[in-house]
């Protein structure tokens, strides 16, 4: 009994710290431009090796551990933020920017662009942002850049082609790659719902007063956990104390 309560409790403490994890995350990256909340789903895991048929004498106990399930991004959209600079570019609906990175092409709402010093339209990371034709390039000439609404691009040098961007028909199902890069295994769609702001980036949707909630909640819960554990050590160590003492 005390080993099966153990375990339980273990179950649950290694869950609470991974969602810690995933909650610390969150709160760094509250300022992080276009980043997306994460949180984390647990199941309810039943010993599957055990029997608990009314046949079975006597049944086994049964047993619920907790499993941290899946990590989840919330696709809420962030509040957009005027900054003024031409180069930024923010996100009105579900789509994303595509950019090619070294290992291929990934997925972002990060639209705070910038050139290169060979003229590339890149990202934070230095990946191209891609248009429908490819990379896209500007000349040291070039001046008055605008980003139109529906993606189109245009300089005094004229058309320079049109912002690729992609929806999905289940964002959930991103999968994220770091540097707020995500892949999908699932083909984009052609944007239909998604329109450009220039000058102004959508910032994080992290909500740090309801982060930081979760943060002192499962903090507690965790030491609720360890103080049951040291019980529980306890009781065993009675146990095994009093029992050499009954077998002298």
């Amino acid at each position: 009994m005390i080993e099966n309560a153990q375990l339980i409790s273990l179950s649950r403490q290694t869950s609470l710290a991974r969602q810690m994890d995933v909650v610390a995350n969150n709160v760094a990256n509250i300022n992080t431009t276009g980043f997306k909340a994460e949180s984390l789903l647990f199941e309810d895991y039943i010993m599957p090796v055990a029997d608990y048929s009314a046949a079975a004498t006597p049944s086994d106990e049964l047993l619920h551990y907790t499993d941290d399930w899946a990590t989840v991004h919330n696709f809420r959209p962030g509040s957009i933020q005027q900054t003024g600079n031409a180069l930024d570019v923010a996100l009105q609906g579900p789509g994303f920017f595509v950019v090619q990175t070294q290992a291929g092409e990934r997925y972002t709402r990060d639209g705070s662009f910038k050139i290169d010093n060979s003229g590339l339209l890149v990202d934070d990371q230095g990946n191209a942002v891609l248009s429908e034709g490819g990379e896209i390039r500007f000349t040291d000439s070039e001046t008055d850049i605008h980003f139109n609404a529906d993606g189109s691009i245009v300089s005094s040098a004229g058309n320079k082609g049109t912002l690729r961007i992609a929806e999905f028909e289940d964002p959930r199902a991103l999968i994220h790659k770091g540097d707020n890069l995500y892949s999908s295994d699932q083909p984009p769609l052609t944007a239909s719902q998604t329109s450009l702001v220039q000058g102004a980036l959508e910032r994080s949707n992290v909500s740090g007063v309801s982060e930081i909630a979760t943060m002192i909640r499962v903090q507690r819960a965790y030491e609720a956990i360890t103080n049951l554990l040291d019980r529980q050590n306890q009781l065993r160590e009675t146990a095994i104390r009093d029992l050499a003492s009954l077998n002298g």
